[in-house]
């Protein structure tokens, strides 16, 4: 939102979109939207998370199916202005939805930390997606 705040009135410009192809492929798998817990948020409420996934995966399809539910929502969170441009936006990025995480992302993600310098080990697909259920 704030990036298309920013391209409307002036103030920015998109200079790389990595999810459409801008930018080295490897920066596909450098940032994504996600849900984090803790792991004895797992260990405590598994059930619950397991919930929160089949809620997002929920809504995935019901603003794939129809977009304007987003607007509905937009008007109760954001300024008029904003709210405006959020189905467009949910449009734009719908095919980005997803709630599952891969083995490539996982692995480039990690990668992207070490060279950042806030990774220094090699923590597999298992210690950072949960199994749920």
């Amino acid at each position: 939102m704030g990036t298309e705040v920013a391209v409307r009135n002036g103030a920015g410009k998109v200079v790389l979109d990595v999810r459409r192809g801008d930018g080295p492929k490897e920066c596909f798998n450098y940032t994504m939207a996600s849900l984090a817990v803790t792991d004895r948020f797992l260990a405590e409420k598994n059930d619950v998370a397991a919930k929160m996934v089949k809620a997002m995966e929920a809504t995935h399809l019901a603003l794939k199916a129809d977009v304007s539910l987003a607007e509905k929502v937009g008007y109760k969170v954001f300024p008029a202005s904003e709210a405006a441009l959020i189905a467009r936006l949910i449009e734009r990025d719908l095919p980005f939805y997803s709630t599952g995480i891969s083995p490539e992302f996982v692995d480039g993600m990690n990668a992207f930390a070490r060279k950042a310098g806030i990774l220094d080990s090699y923590p597999s697909y298992s210690e950072v997606v949960a199994r749920l259920g």
